[in-house]
């Protein structure tokens, strides 16, 4: 181990990039009760934005993206915005 206790001496991955690494099923363990993302959609012609579980579960939609993470807040969730 490394001093950053990984195996075979690589440096572990951090800040952004780590979470760029995380696979769909990572997330869900994560803590898809504790994190919201949201994205853009359109719905129906309609921009919108939709706000999910951490693991991919469609949980709502919000006009704006400001209104979506009060939203997310509400429910004592944190947002997690994916460009």
């Amino acid at each position: 181990m490394n001093r950053n206790n990984t195996p075979g001496g690589a440096p572990e991955a951090t800040g952004a990039a780590a979470l760029k690494g995380i696979s769909v099923a990572d997330w869900g363990r994560f803590g898809a009760e504790d994190i919201a993302y949201v994205r853009p959609v359109v719905v129906n012609g309609v921009r919108a934005m939709a706000i999910h579980a951490a693991d991919g579960t469609p949980i709502g939609a919000a006009p704006s993206s400001e209104l979506a993470v009060a939203a997310i807040l509400q429910h004592e969730m944190e947002p997690a915005l994916v460009h």
